[in-house]
């Protein structure tokens, strides 16, 4: 079954609808683009990484990319080395062991649900979305190239 959707910039997309024992060999995922708020103030911001936790297969990951350009185009007075760690820190706490400090121990949902919990920082997490995956450390770079690079 599938229902055709029109988005508002006029992109028409085919959504599939499953139900249990229908996804194939793919199982559902929940992902948020981490942003750069660099001015917390004005509330731009540009996407510089993804978060991705498939729980079926116990996965959780991240990758980030930091566009300096984009980031000195919202402010010129931006920290890209502060940021850049942050975004670091991020991969490594979604990737658990002895790079996840205090983290280590939690299980792949736990650090996904401590990233993705609402802050007002200059990293933040967006809204988690959901699909079907049937490898989700390909599907974390799929949605980098995709949505942030």
């Amino acid at each position: 079954m599938s229902e055709t959707h029109i988005h508002m910039a006029g992109h028409v997309t085919e959504r599939h609808i499953t139900r249990a024992g229908q996804g194939g060999d793919r199982d559902v995922f929940e992902y948020a683009l981490i942003r750069v708020v660099p001015r917390i103030e004005r509330g731009e911001c540009l996407n510089a990484g993804v978060a991705v936790y498939c729980r079926a297969r116990g996965y959780v990951g991240a990758r980030t990319h930091l566009d300096e350009d984009r980031l000195r185009a919202l402010d010129p007075a931006a920290d890209a080395a502060g940021i850049r760690a942050a975004l670091t820190a991020i991969e490594r706490h979604c990737a658990g062991g002895p790079g996840a400090g205090q983290a280590a121990g939690d299980d792949a949902g736990r650090r996904f649900r401590w990233l993705i919990a609402p802050r007002s920082t200059v990293v933040q997490p967006g809204p988690v979305h959901t699909g079907l995956t049937a490898d989700p450390a390909a599907e974390t770079e799929r949605l980098l190239d995709l949505l942030v690079r």
